[in-house]
């Protein structure tokens, strides 16, 4: 029986992340690397006409260290411009919201360089909704905050995983002591 338990609590476990990542996603598949990346922590999105399912979220261009799911990429030259993708570098204060508002996950989505700014990137983000507790990267909290159009975010419990990878995992990116705005303790 206790083999038999072990594999139920692993599988739920897995099952977790999964819900929490997406299919391939555990906190061993973060890759921590040093790029040309898109930082979309506290980026606002607007709606893409004709799609439902995704945002354009107006983004910083970063080179730095950053972790994502995928492996650093260098920039790629497509029709569109050039390409980078939308990594994680960690938070110094958020704030968490508990409603159904829906927010954009961006991790590792492609996004294009702006001919115009080459410190700023539009990239196209996953909206989502109903996942949970989710943050909102700020050092200023608001009634507006939790409240006010969409905004690249991610549930708490993936913050927390991204974090903890970085303590215990990575020398090269270091977590800061972030600041929840509205803690409820």
């Amino acid at each position: 029986m206790k083999i038999k338990f072990s594999s139920f609590l692993a599988a739920a476990i897995l099952l977790a992340i999964t819900a929490a990542f997406g299919a391939s996603a555990n906190a061993q598949d973060f890759k921590v690397c040093k790029s040309k990346f898109a930082l979309c922590t506290v980026a606002a999105c607007d709606p893409i006409p004709g799609n439902e399912k995704q945002v354009a979220c107006r983004c910083t261009v970063n080179t730095t260290y950053s972790a994502g799911f995928e492996a650093c990429q260098g920039v790629k030259e497509t029709r569109a411009g050039q390409q980078i993708r939308s990594r994680y570098y960690p938070l110094k204060s958020y704030a968490v919201c508990s409603n159904d508002r829906p927010w954009a996950w961006c991790l590792d989505k492609p996004c294009i360089i702006s001919n115009n700014d080459p410190q700023a990137a539009t990239c196209t983000c996953d909206l989502v909704k109903n996942q949970g507790d989710y943050v909102i990267g700020t050092s200023t909290l608001s009634p507006a905050t939790c409240t006010t159009g969409v905004i690249s975010s991610a549930t708490v419990a993936q913050l927390t995983t991204v974090t903890d990878f970085l303590k215990t995992k990575s020398k090269l990116l270091t977590p800061f002591k972030m600041n929840v705005l509205n803690d409820r303790k």
